[in-house]
Protein backbone atom coordinates (compact mmCIF):
# COMPACT_ATOMS: atom_id res chain seq x y z
CA UNK A 1 0.00 0.00 0.00
CA UNK A 2 2.96 2.49 1.27
CA UNK A 3 4.67 1.31 -2.26
CA UNK A 4 1.45 2.27 -4.15
CA UNK A 5 1.07 6.03 -2.67
CA UNK A 6 5.11 6.75 -3.37
CA UNK A 7 4.88 5.38 -6.60
CA UNK A 8 1.63 8.29 -7.30
CA UNK A 9 3.06 10.23 -5.60
CA UNK A 10 6.47 10.11 -7.78
CA UNK A 11 4.06 10.09 -11.05
CA UNK A 12 2.30 13.19 -9.68
CA UNK A 13 5.77 15.48 -8.92
CA UNK A 14 6.95 14.73 -12.03
CA UNK A 15 3.72 15.53 -13.95
CA UNK A 16 4.04 18.84 -11.96
CA UNK A 17 8.03 19.47 -13.33
CA UNK A 18 6.67 18.58 -16.75
CA UNK A 19 3.69 21.16 -16.40
CA UNK A 20 5.64 23.80 -14.90
CA UNK A 21 8.62 23.80 -17.06
CA UNK A 22 5.86 24.22 -20.12
CA UNK A 23 4.43 27.29 -18.46
CA UNK A 24 7.69 28.88 -18.23
CA UNK A 25 8.32 28.02 -21.89
CA UNK A 26 5.12 29.30 -23.09
CA UNK A 27 5.09 32.87 -21.10
CA UNK A 28 8.75 33.37 -22.36
CA UNK A 29 8.20 32.73 -26.14
CA UNK A 30 4.74 34.08 -25.85
CA UNK A 31 6.10 37.49 -24.62
CA UNK A 32 6.22 40.57 -27.04
CA UNK A 33 8.74 41.05 -29.30
CA UNK A 34 9.72 44.44 -31.02
CA UNK A 35 8.74 44.94 -34.36
CA UNK A 36 12.41 46.06 -35.42
CA UNK A 37 13.98 42.99 -34.28
CA UNK A 38 13.98 39.53 -34.80
CA UNK A 39 14.41 36.19 -32.73
CA UNK A 40 18.14 36.09 -34.72
CA UNK A 41 18.60 40.18 -33.78
CA UNK A 42 16.97 40.32 -30.32
CA UNK A 43 19.77 42.67 -28.35
CA UNK A 44 21.51 43.47 -31.61
CA UNK A 45 21.82 47.10 -32.38
CA UNK A 46 20.11 47.29 -36.18
CA UNK A 47 22.78 47.92 -39.19
CA UNK A 48 22.42 51.43 -40.27
CA UNK A 49 20.31 51.95 -43.61
CA UNK A 50 22.15 51.78 -47.00
CA UNK A 51 21.58 55.57 -48.01
CA UNK A 52 18.47 55.54 -51.37
CA UNK A 53 20.54 55.57 -54.91
CA UNK A 54 18.56 57.59 -57.27
CA UNK A 55 18.49 54.93 -60.94
CA UNK A 56 20.20 55.43 -63.21
CA UNK A 57 18.38 57.39 -65.97
CA UNK A 58 17.52 55.22 -68.66
CA UNK A 59 19.63 56.21 -72.11
CA UNK A 60 17.33 57.94 -75.00
CA UNK A 61 16.55 55.19 -77.59
CA UNK A 62 16.29 56.19 -81.05
CA UNK A 63 12.92 55.18 -82.81
CA UNK A 64 11.17 58.08 -84.01
CA UNK A 65 7.33 57.56 -84.58
CA UNK A 66 5.95 58.05 -88.25
CA UNK A 67 4.11 61.23 -88.95
CA UNK A 68 1.48 59.80 -90.43
CA UNK A 69 0.60 57.93 -87.14
CA UNK A 70 0.26 60.95 -84.93
CA UNK A 71 -2.57 61.24 -82.99
CA UNK A 72 -5.54 62.71 -85.45
CA UNK A 73 -6.28 66.12 -83.04
CA UNK A 74 -2.71 66.70 -84.24
CA UNK A 75 -1.86 64.55 -87.28
CA UNK A 76 -2.54 67.48 -90.00
CA UNK A 77 -0.24 69.81 -88.25
CA UNK A 78 2.87 67.03 -87.84
CA UNK A 79 2.27 66.15 -91.19
CA UNK A 80 2.20 69.61 -93.14
CA UNK A 81 5.37 70.42 -90.80
CA UNK A 82 6.95 66.69 -92.44
CA UNK A 83 6.68 68.59 -95.59
CA UNK A 84 7.72 71.98 -94.84
CA UNK A 85 11.14 70.15 -93.40
CA UNK A 86 11.40 67.88 -97.11
CA UNK A 87 9.78 70.42 -99.64
CA UNK A 88 10.55 73.68 -98.06
CA UNK A 89 10.56 75.50 -101.52
CA UNK A 90 6.67 74.34 -102.22
CA UNK A 91 5.33 75.09 -98.95
CA UNK A 92 7.24 77.61 -97.47
CA UNK A 93 8.20 79.94 -100.42
CA UNK A 94 8.05 83.15 -99.01
CA UNK A 95 10.73 82.37 -96.29
CA UNK A 96 13.16 80.78 -98.44
CA UNK A 97 15.61 82.76 -100.64
CA UNK A 98 17.74 80.11 -102.67
CA UNK A 99 17.23 75.97 -103.67
CA UNK A 100 17.65 74.71 -100.61
CA UNK A 101 15.55 72.37 -98.21
CA UNK A 102 15.50 71.45 -94.28
CA UNK A 103 15.84 68.13 -95.84
CA UNK A 104 19.13 68.38 -97.20
CA UNK A 105 20.81 68.83 -93.81
CA UNK A 106 18.53 67.09 -92.34
CA UNK A 107 18.42 63.51 -93.95
CA UNK A 108 14.85 62.29 -94.32
CA UNK A 109 12.98 65.17 -92.56
CA UNK A 110 15.30 64.86 -89.73
CA UNK A 111 14.13 61.28 -88.38
CA UNK A 112 17.38 59.37 -90.02
CA UNK A 113 19.79 58.95 -87.47
CA UNK A 114 22.79 58.91 -90.54
CA UNK A 115 22.06 62.98 -90.61
CA UNK A 116 22.01 65.95 -88.31
CA UNK A 117 19.00 64.13 -86.77
CA UNK A 118 15.90 66.12 -85.03
CA UNK A 119 14.85 63.67 -83.17
CA UNK A 120 14.33 64.53 -79.61
CA UNK A 121 15.35 67.95 -80.67
CA UNK A 122 12.43 69.00 -78.88
CA UNK A 123 13.14 67.26 -75.66
CA UNK A 124 16.71 68.64 -75.73
CA UNK A 125 15.81 72.44 -76.15
CA UNK A 126 15.92 75.48 -74.70
CA UNK A 127 19.10 75.30 -75.22
CA UNK A 128 22.12 78.34 -74.32
CA UNK A 129 23.31 79.77 -77.95
CA UNK A 130 26.09 81.10 -77.68
CA UNK A 131 25.56 82.86 -80.35
CA UNK A 132 22.74 84.89 -79.10
CA UNK A 133 24.36 84.80 -75.89
CA UNK A 134 21.25 83.74 -73.92
CA UNK A 135 18.71 80.87 -73.67
CA UNK A 136 16.80 79.86 -77.49
CA UNK A 137 14.04 77.90 -77.65
CA UNK A 138 12.88 75.88 -81.01
CA UNK A 139 11.47 79.11 -82.96
CA UNK A 140 13.96 81.29 -82.35
CA UNK A 141 16.14 78.35 -83.54
CA UNK A 142 14.19 77.60 -86.55
CA UNK A 143 14.04 81.50 -87.52
CA UNK A 144 17.80 81.29 -87.88
CA UNK A 145 17.98 78.20 -89.90
CA UNK A 146 15.49 80.31 -92.24
CA UNK A 147 17.47 83.13 -92.44
CA UNK A 148 21.29 81.81 -92.50
CA UNK A 149 20.86 77.81 -94.23
CA UNK A 150 17.79 79.10 -96.48
CA UNK A 151 19.00 82.28 -97.09
CA UNK A 152 15.18 84.08 -96.71
CA UNK A 153 13.58 85.07 -93.83
CA UNK A 154 12.24 84.00 -90.62
CA UNK A 155 8.61 83.10 -90.19
CA UNK A 156 6.75 84.46 -87.22
CA UNK A 157 6.96 81.89 -84.27
CA UNK A 158 2.65 82.42 -84.58
CA UNK A 159 2.72 81.40 -87.88
CA UNK A 160 1.64 78.31 -89.88
CA UNK A 161 4.70 77.76 -91.07
CA UNK A 162 6.24 78.11 -87.78
CA UNK A 163 3.75 76.53 -85.32
CA UNK A 164 3.49 73.13 -87.74
CA UNK A 165 7.43 72.66 -87.64
CA UNK A 166 7.54 72.35 -84.18
CA UNK A 167 4.19 70.39 -83.65
CA UNK A 168 6.62 68.01 -86.41
CA UNK A 169 9.59 68.25 -83.39
CA UNK A 170 7.22 67.17 -80.91
CA UNK A 171 5.71 64.52 -82.45
CA UNK A 172 9.63 63.13 -83.66
CA UNK A 173 10.83 63.44 -80.30
CA UNK A 174 7.80 61.37 -78.33
CA UNK A 175 9.40 59.00 -75.68
CA UNK A 176 13.25 61.41 -75.52
CA UNK A 177 13.30 62.06 -71.96
CA UNK A 178 12.94 66.08 -71.20
CA UNK A 179 16.65 67.79 -71.35
CA UNK A 180 17.93 64.78 -72.40
CA UNK A 181 20.89 65.29 -74.69
CA UNK A 182 20.44 62.10 -77.45
CA UNK A 183 23.86 61.70 -79.25
CA UNK A 184 22.44 61.27 -82.58
CA UNK A 185 21.48 65.50 -82.22
CA UNK A 186 24.95 66.80 -81.80
CA UNK A 187 27.54 67.35 -84.62
CA UNK A 188 30.98 67.58 -83.27
CA UNK A 189 32.06 71.21 -83.46
CA UNK A 190 35.37 69.84 -85.43
CA UNK A 191 37.50 67.13 -86.49
CA UNK A 192 39.78 66.25 -83.76
CA UNK A 193 42.39 66.23 -87.30
CA UNK A 194 45.65 68.68 -87.31
CA UNK A 195 45.35 68.18 -91.15
CA UNK A 196 46.18 71.59 -92.14
CA UNK A 197 42.77 72.65 -94.72
CA UNK A 198 44.30 72.78 -98.54
CA UNK A 199 41.68 74.45 -100.88
CA UNK A 200 44.12 73.42 -104.05
CA UNK A 201 43.94 69.38 -102.75
CA UNK A 202 40.22 70.32 -101.90
CA UNK A 203 39.34 71.50 -105.35
CA UNK A 204 40.28 67.42 -106.48
CA UNK A 205 38.20 66.34 -104.07
CA UNK A 206 35.39 68.30 -105.26
CA UNK A 207 35.67 66.89 -109.03
CA UNK A 208 36.48 63.41 -108.01
CA UNK A 209 33.97 62.92 -105.72
CA UNK A 210 31.42 65.60 -104.72
CA UNK A 211 30.60 67.06 -108.80
CA UNK A 212 28.38 64.27 -109.67
CA UNK A 213 25.84 64.85 -106.95
CA UNK A 214 26.61 68.95 -106.75
CA UNK A 215 27.40 69.47 -110.18
CA UNK A 216 30.56 70.61 -111.73
CA UNK A 217 29.76 74.19 -110.98
CA UNK A 218 28.62 73.84 -107.07
CA UNK A 219 25.50 74.80 -108.35
CA UNK A 220 23.67 71.96 -107.35
CA UNK A 221 21.48 69.51 -109.44
CA UNK A 222 18.06 67.64 -108.77
CA UNK A 223 19.77 65.44 -106.03
CA UNK A 224 21.56 67.67 -104.58
CA UNK A 225 21.75 71.20 -103.54
CA UNK A 226 23.82 74.29 -104.66
CA UNK A 227 27.06 74.40 -102.29
CA UNK A 228 27.71 78.07 -103.48
CA UNK A 229 26.15 80.61 -105.63
CA UNK A 230 22.91 82.21 -105.45
CA UNK A 231 21.13 79.22 -104.80
CA UNK A 232 23.56 78.12 -101.58
CA UNK A 233 23.69 78.97 -97.90
CA UNK A 234 24.65 82.22 -97.09
CA UNK A 235 28.06 83.32 -94.94
CA UNK A 236 26.17 83.40 -91.88
CA UNK A 237 25.16 79.84 -91.85
CA UNK A 238 26.62 76.91 -90.12
CA UNK A 239 28.04 75.65 -93.06
CA UNK A 240 30.33 77.91 -93.90
CA UNK A 241 32.87 77.22 -91.27
CA UNK A 242 35.40 74.84 -92.61
CA UNK A 243 35.16 72.81 -88.90
CA UNK A 244 31.14 72.34 -89.37
CA UNK A 245 31.07 72.02 -93.06
CA UNK A 246 34.08 68.91 -92.90
CA UNK A 247 32.66 67.29 -90.15
CA UNK A 248 29.30 66.83 -91.99
CA UNK A 249 31.27 66.00 -95.17
CA UNK A 250 33.21 63.32 -93.36
CA UNK A 251 30.17 61.43 -91.31
CA UNK A 252 27.78 61.37 -94.20
CA UNK A 253 29.23 62.59 -97.45
CA UNK A 254 28.33 61.05 -100.20
CA UNK A 255 25.08 60.26 -99.26
CA UNK A 256 23.85 56.44 -97.86
CA UNK A 257 27.88 55.92 -98.63
CA UNK A 258 30.79 58.30 -96.64
CA UNK A 259 33.45 57.33 -97.71
CA UNK A 260 36.34 61.12 -97.14
CA UNK A 261 38.88 60.62 -94.74
CA UNK A 262 38.99 63.26 -92.71
CA UNK A 263 42.14 65.06 -94.55
CA UNK A 264 39.74 65.37 -97.63
CA UNK A 265 36.51 66.10 -95.93
CA UNK A 266 38.82 69.00 -94.40
CA UNK A 267 40.45 70.25 -98.13
CA UNK A 268 36.91 70.14 -99.49
CA UNK A 269 35.82 72.09 -96.61
CA UNK A 270 38.31 75.01 -97.31
CA UNK A 271 37.50 74.57 -101.28
CA UNK A 272 33.96 75.77 -100.70
CA UNK A 273 34.59 77.61 -98.21
CA UNK A 274 36.24 80.43 -101.02
CA UNK A 275 33.63 79.95 -103.32
CA UNK A 276 30.92 82.89 -103.70
CA UNK A 277 27.71 82.74 -101.53
CA UNK A 278 25.33 85.18 -100.78
CA UNK A 279 25.46 87.45 -97.76
CA UNK A 280 23.82 87.08 -94.39
CA UNK A 281 20.91 89.40 -93.97
CA UNK A 282 18.86 89.64 -90.47
CA UNK A 283 15.06 89.95 -90.69
CA UNK A 284 14.81 89.76 -87.03
CA UNK A 285 16.95 90.50 -83.67
CA UNK A 286 19.99 88.24 -83.49
CA UNK A 287 20.59 89.26 -79.71
CA UNK A 288 18.12 88.90 -77.10
CA UNK A 289 17.39 92.03 -75.37
CA UNK A 290 18.52 92.32 -72.06
CA UNK A 291 15.98 94.39 -70.15
CA UNK A 292 16.03 92.20 -66.90
CA UNK A 293 18.67 91.37 -64.97
CA UNK A 294 18.60 87.57 -64.64
CA UNK A 295 18.90 86.36 -60.88
CA UNK A 296 21.98 86.97 -59.68
CA UNK A 297 23.26 88.88 -62.48
CA UNK A 298 24.43 92.11 -61.56
CA UNK A 299 22.18 95.20 -63.50
CA UNK A 300 23.87 96.19 -66.25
Amino acid sequence: MNQAKLFFSLILVVLLLIFGAWLVFFFQWSAPMPRSATPATVGVAPAPAAPAVAPAPLAPVFNPPAPEDAPEQIRPMVMLGYKIMTETKKYAPEYVGNGMACTNCHFEGGRSKDTISLVGVAAKYPLYRARREYTADLALRTQGCFERSMNGKAPAADSQIMQSLLVYYQWISKDIPIYSTPPWTVLAHHLENDHKPDAEAGATVYKDVCARCHGDDGHGTPIAPALWGDGAYNDGAGMHRIRTFSVFAWRFMPKSSPSLSQEEALDVAAYVHEQPRPKFVATHPNKIERVIPLPGEAKQ
